[in-house]
């Protein structure tokens, strides 16, 4: 036997619902409904072992240091167009 559309709840009406839900709590009892949602957060979190710690990091430090090397050879090409452009300011003394 198929559903019917009517049987499901519409958006409207679900957050009408959680609306008024929201509505009937009390600061104290949403700050202690944050609280406990974050400690069930924690517990979902996994602490990396040493070897993957130590994958994370050298890739971080790698990919930083790549990244500098970008930044620095542009800088030095950029640098070097604008003395071409411009002239070297130090050289007019």
């Amino acid at each position: 036997m198929a559903r019917k559309v009517l049987d499901e709840p519409s958006e409207d009406v679900v957050t009408l619902a959680r609306q008024q839900r929201q509505a009937r709590r009390s600061p104290f009892a949403k700050i202690a409904l944050f609280i406990r949602q974050v400690f069930g957060e924690l517990r979902k979190v996994v602490t990396p072992t040493r070897r993957e710690l130590f994958g994370f990091i050298t890739v971080v430090l790698v990919f930083v240091i790549v990244m500098m090397a970008v930044v620095g050879a542009l800088d030095f090409v950029f640098s070097a167009l604008v003395v071409f452009v411009f002239g070297d300011p130090s050289a007019s003394s």
